[in-house]
């Protein structure tokens, strides 16, 4: 037996999970550990420094300078000058930037509607601004479908249906009434009622529609931004007037909303401070 062997303490990789605890593809532990940091700056939005950063990372700052460092040699962080605080770097903006160039809002949003026409019940559909208004470019069925007619392509009412008050309230003024063809209905949106229903609109993050355009059937409608905080597309849920809950508080609204805040949050979306 070699004496050496005895007195030679085990050597430990610290970047290899133990195969009793792996769960899933094996990682890289310190890249996960410091990667908390970039999480951290990505969640505040602004420059920190040392000691706020390794708190908001859950890490004392001796352990999260190090891994600082290495992120500025990479161009993820860098460290202002003046006071010393913390950002992301120029590579991180460019991945930042080369991200959302990916990310198309329809083609992010047609497999969630499928899961939202599951999860309540109702038709769901997504409706993105046309040259003649809110227009119809993808459809979920629910297991028991409206008989309306929502096709491709089809352009909504703007004052009668969720998805066009809900682009009304987003939209600029001047951009909605050009796209409004019938001159009864400009004169309609321009009445203080319906004034009214877009600014609860706006503060309640919901459109809704009882009975408006087809007798029967009333919708909810959740907007979906991007990174420039503009409106892209609506997910709008669809169902028969007798057992659609149009309560903002209510459970298809809460799941419109969730999944519109997590799109709009790939496009890039920030919520107001």
């Amino acid at each position: 037996m070699n004496p050496d062997r005895l007195d030679r303490p085990a050597q430990i990789d610290i970047d290899k999970p133990d195969a009793s605890t792996e769960r899933g593809p094996r990682g890289i532990q310190s890249i996960e550990v410091g990667g908390q940091l970039l999480v951290a700056l990505a969640h505040q939005g602004r420059p920190l420094a040392l000691k706020d950063l390794a708190r908001e990372a859950g890490m004392a700052p001796a352990k999260a300078h190090p891994y600082l460092v290495s992120f500025i040699k990479l161009g993820l962080v860098e460290q202002e000058g003046g006071s010393g605080r913390y950002g992301l770097g120029p590579l991180a903006l460019q991945l930042g930037l080369i991200s959302l160039q990916q990310y198309d809002p329809v083609r992010l949003a047609t497999p969630r509607i499928e899961e939202l026409a599951l999860l309540c019940g109702h038709t769901v559909a997504i409706a993105v601004w046309g040259n003649r208004g809110p227009t119809i470019v993808r459809v979920a069925e629910a297991p028991s479908p409206v008989h309306v007619s929502m096709r491709h392509g089809t352009v909504m009412s703007l004052s009668g249906t969720a998805s066009g008050r809900l682009f009304a309230a987003h939209l600029p003024a001047s951009q909605v009434l050009a796209a409004v063809a019938d001159a009864q209905e400009a004169a309609q949106m321009q009445q203080r009622d319906f004034q009214d229903q877009l600014t609860e609109t706006r503060r309640s993050g919901l459109a809704s529609s009882r009975d408006g355009v087809v007798s029967g059937v009333s919708a909810l409608a959740a907007p979906v931004f991007d990174d420039q905080q503009r409106m892209v597309l609506s997910l709008t849920a669809i169902g028969p007037s007798g057992s659609f809950e149009l309560s903002t508080s209510g459970a298809v609204a809460q799941a419109l909303q969730q999944v519109a805040q997590d799109l709009s949050r790939q496009l890039g979306w920030r919520a107001p401070a």
